[in-house]
């Protein structure tokens, strides 16, 4: 297989990287490196350094590398930006991802996954709800709207064009190489403050206090596996969530990661942030039926901080 991965020098895309070069595959990363790190792109990959809102960038990477498969990770990820820039988040996210889709059926490329959120798709998950790949969307941020507009192209496009597709709805992933920004920044954000001894924060559900907003942490090893049983096509699905079900606050993620970390710190406690969504929790029974069981939030965060803790040792 010959893989182009767009995103391939974030967090999540150089994790997919290294899976694909690990199973013998030819791999090429594109990224513009406004969020990614040069240093994240596995050696043994190609790198192109473009901008995905660029057809014409685009364009020339396709007919360069000739892809057999695309993982599309590259994204404006960001709710808080979204909603302060939605013309860039709309050019990055749609036309940008566009542009991958009209270069894949232009270049008769044999599949595209794209990295889709389930955390911001569904909106408020009701109490005793899991949201599965049923439940009505509620995209309410610019961020939310633009992933949910790119899953409805795809739609469109293998319709007209026969692009065959997957689509993943992530939870809030985390794990070793997090950037702090993004949906899931709160737990790069708690293990950089929690080892510099500073406070951390918890923005609440409701009122300062309370234990904060509920979501669904998967770790960045299970996104990455199903990002590359996608493209083996081993998921029919055209729509997967990609998730744990399993409901932690931000009290607990802040505890896990202090007894994990070694260190206590100051908790502050804060209003709600305009926009938060109160609980988000996907069902993954069906990650769990194809996949295998997930890694559990107690045992992904303790990697994760050995990770945080190992970087700042080594400087």
């Amino acid at each position: 297989m010959r893989l182009l991965i767009t995103g391939g020098a974030g967090f999540i895309g150089s994790h997919i990287a290294e899976k694909a070069l690990a199973k013998g595959w030819v791999v090429a990363v594109v990224d513009n490196l406004a969020s990614g790190r040069r240093e994240n792109v596995p050696n043994g990959s190609e790198f192109f350094q473009i901008d995905i809102r660029e057809q014409a960038a685009v364009d020339t990477v396709f007919a360069e590398f000739k892809p057999t498969a695309v993982s599309h990770q590259a994204a404006q990820a960001s709710v808080a930006v979204s909603v302060r820039e939605p013309q860039m988040d709309a050019a990055v996210n749609i036309t940008g991802s566009l542009n991958i889709m009209t270069a894949c059926v232009a270049n008769k490329v044999d599949r595209l996954v794209f990295a889709s959120t389930g955390g911001a798709i569904y909106g408020e998950v009701p109490e005793g709800i899991r949201a599965g790949v049923d439940f009505d969307p509620v995209p309410i941020s610019p961020y939310a709207c633009s992933k949910f507009s790119v899953e409805k192209y795809l739609e469109c496009f293998r319709i007209e064009h026969g692009l065959k597709y997957s689509v993943l709805r992530y939870a809030n992933v985390y794990g070793p190489r997090q950037d702090p920004h993004g949906e899931a920044g709160v737990v790069a954000i708690f293990c950089n403050r929690i080892l510099a001894g500073e406070p951390i924060q918890i923005n609440a559900k409701r009122e300062a206090g309370d234990a904060g907003c509920v979501r669904d942490y998967v770790y960045i090893e299970d996104v990455a596996g199903a990002n590359i049983a996608a493209l083996e096509g081993k998921i029919p699905d055209p729509i997967l969530n990609v998730g744990t079900g399993q409901e932690t606050t931000t009290q607990q993620l802040a505890d896990i990661l202090q007894a994990a970390l070694g260190n206590k710190v100051k908790v502050t406690p804060s209003a709600k942030r305009a926009g938060d969504i109160e609980r988000s929790l996907l069902n993954a029974d069906r990650l769990v039926e194809l996949q295998g069981d997930v890694v559990t939030i107690g045992s992904g965060l303790a990697l994760t901080a050995e990770w945080f803790k190992t970087r700042l040792a080594n400087g």
